[in-house]
């Protein structure tokens, strides 16, 4: 696909307003190895994001189920409802922060992730942190569809008897596989109409999360007898030695739970007015509505370990134990509602883009959101959420390490070597300035090497609980896997730095 805009000399300086870059009127892009519409810059007059459209796609985003089974999953893994609440908040901004700096190349440049990462990783090497980002996002599509699939089960199943004792297929009744695949399916079905038909699906969907949550806890605080049962459940863990191994593999793992963001926050912030809008749009919308959610579902699992003498982590299956046929379906219904808004929103638009990058003459931004639906069955999501002790410190966990690693790199490429400057029409040209070798910057893929086997290299299972030898893939960096997040992100910015001190360029 060729690219272009009117006729001016090529060698014009970029056009800037107010912090904001645009390409040089004149540009002509023509390799379609790395140019397609999807991957161009925003133009100055289609940033219009204010901080209230950026605060309002986080409410929507962090209303969701898996931010549900995140904080009742520390409830069921034996903290109190306090020491959930904090490891989530304080989760939340410390990730808020490699967000805003990643998100700052978005309203100044209208750049996408895969187009910022040709900075540090080449034209060609952008590839391999888009790829890992995608391979995460796919992962995510399948876990919440798995989730909605779950939710139309547990609503079948109270309506029709006999629906939950089908015959097994690969573990799960028939009748689960197949209301997975309906819900699949209806997603598919939703992307494929366009991102225009999302934005109006979304503007009433967020709501409906915020209202069904408060349904649960009403309900689940009825039969508790009040809200102080909720709050008495005392923590199995306490606050001394049985904690800490808990607390900081969970810290990572909720920090992993937006590291995929906090990549790819410039596909969205490419919209933004300005870095005001951005900044503040971020900071008020990520870190209190996850800890608002958060509450919301500790106190609910908290509650249903005073009613039941067990913490039901999972919503749905909570859900699923009213005989009150009304209030089942309102909250099944919202919890469909919820999952097919956060899931396109999130888990849709960043491979979308990764894929394109990948191969922009024959896949568009449609494309690859279909491929990312394909993928996401694929990676068997129903397999990463059976216990939190996988959810949490596994699957989060080993994702948390690689894509820290990623952001490290792009943060020390973009802030400390091109303080912020780049050369926009180089993005998309090869053999200029991002050429490096062949298309690959071997520095920017020796710190992500090493980052990434510092982060992950150490990775470990108990005994029954998951993929990993118990003693770590690599024994001796094992003290290092449950802070593989932070781990991976200083690492990686330390090395590229090194590497590339003494050549800096714009």
């Amino acid at each position: 696909m060729t690219a272009t805009v009117p006729p001016t000399p090529s060698d014009s300086p970029i056009p800037e307003q107010a912090g904001r870059v645009e390409l040089p009127p004149g540009t002509v892009l023509t390799d379609n190895r790395f140019v397609n519409d999807d991957l161009l810059p925003v133009p100055l007059a289609r940033r219009r994001w204010t901080t209230y459209n950026f605060a309002a796609l986080w409410v929507g985003m962090a209303h969701n189920i898996p931010s549900w089974l995140l904080a009742s999953g520390l409830v069921a893994l034996g903290m109190d409802w306090k020491q959930a609440v904090f490891t989530i908040a304080l989760a939340n901004v410390i990730v808020l922060a490699p967000m805003l700096l990643t998100g700052h190349a978005g309203p100044k440049y209208g750049i996408p992730f895969p187009v910022l990462a040709r900075a540090s990783f080449g034209l060609r090497g952008a590839n391999l942190p888009a790829l890992i980002r995608a391979g995460v996002a796919c992962a995510w599509f399948g876990i919440q569809t798995w989730i909605g699939g779950q939710g139309i089960f547990v609503l079948l199943g109270k309506l029709f008897g006999g629906w939950a004792e089908a015959s097994e297929v690969g573990g799960q009744p028939w009748t689960l596989w197949v209301c997975f695949v309906l819900f699949w399916a209806l997603e598919l079905a939703i992307i494929y109409r366009g991102m225009e038909a999302l934005r109006r699906f979304e503007n009433w969907a967020a709501p409906f999360v915020i209202v069904g949550a408060l349904v649960l806890l009403v309900w689940i605080a009825n039969k508790a007898g009040g809200l102080g049962p909720l709050l008495d459940q005392p923590s199995r863990l306490g606050w001394g030695a049985d904690f800490w191994p808990v607390f900081f593999p969970s810290l990572m793992g909720m920090i992993a739970f937006w590291s995929t963001l906090s990549l790819n926050i410039p596909d969205f912030t490419r919209f933004g007015a300005g870095q005001r809008a951005q900044v503040w749009g971020q900071t008020l919308g990520l870190p209190t509505t996850m800890t608002l959610f958060a509450l919301l579902s500790v106190f609910v699992t908290s509650g249903s370990q005073a009613v039941y003498g067990v913490a039901v982590w999972d919503p749905v299956a909570l859900a699923a134990r009213t005989d009150n046929v009304f209030g089942l379906l309102f909250a099944l219904v919202t919890v469909l509602v919820a999952t097919i808004s956060v899931n396109i929103a999130a888990n849709v638009v960043s491979p979308a883009y990764d894929l394109a990058n990948l191969a922009p003459r024959l896949i568009n931004f449609r494309t690859g959101a279909l491929i990312t639906g394909v993928v996401g069955v694929l990676i068997m999501p129903w397999k990463l959420t059976e216990t939190p002790e996988l959810y949490i410190f596994t699957w989060l966990g080993l994702v948390g390490g690689l894509l820290g690693t990623v952001a490290g790199i792009l943060i020390a490429d973009y802030w400390l070597i091109r303080r912020t400057v780049l050369d926009l029409p180089a993005l998309y040209t090869p053999g200029g300035r991002y050429w490096y070798t062949s298309g690959w910057n071997l520095r920017a893929v020796a710190a992500f090497v090493a980052g990434g086997v510092l982060a992950v290299g150490g990775s470990h299972s108990a005994p029954g609980k998951g993929p990993f030898p118990e003693d770590g893939l690599i024994p001796f960096l094992k003290p290092l896997a449950d802070y593989g997040w932070a781990v991976g992100l200083g690492a990686s910015l330390v090395v590229y730095v090194g590497l590339t001190a003494g050549r800096r360029r714009t």
